[in-house]
């Protein structure tokens, strides 16, 4: 945990060049959820770019292992991570994009609507740790 504050600057870093390069070489914005999702269309065109972010995404979570720790044992169910997981792609789906669409690349372009969604993201997510510790 002594390496935790330069380990989330550079991964914070990392996130944000990704999305910067996305864009100029691209002209997309680096949003998770609408990258994996166009993956299940139609436009095949557009897939190959979005495999590749997807494995990058994939292979860079590997290749910190020797930095970084994977939880070894989650305290929730099996089933309360699946609805988790589906509440999470309802919220993007209602949203229009998640944190990483709106909170990096949406805040970065100065986006009002971006701002309001990752607020309210986060408000979320604390209301939801609180009552996950201390009422469940």
């Amino acid at each position: 945990m002594d390496s935790f504050p330069l380990l989330s600057l550079l991964g914070g870093a990392l996130l944000g060049c990704s999305g910067i390069l996305l864009l100029l070489f691209n002209g997309k914005i680096a949003g998770i959820s609408g990258i994996l999702g166009g993956l299940f269309t139609r436009n095949h065109q557009q897939s190959r770019w979005r495999w590749l972010f997807i494995a990058g995404m994939i292979s860079g979570g590997f290749l910190a292992l020797p930095v970084g720790e994977m939880p070894s044992q989650f305290t929730s169910s099996p089933l309360i991570l699946a609805i988790a997981g589906l509440l999470v792609g309802i919220g993007t789906k209602l949203g229009n994009g998640c944190t990483s669409g709106h909170g990096i690349c949406g805040i970065g372009r100065l986006s009002l609507r971006s701002f309001i969604a990752t607020v309210t993201f986060m408000v979320v997510a604390a209301i939801t740790v609180f009552l996950q510790l201390h009422l469940f």
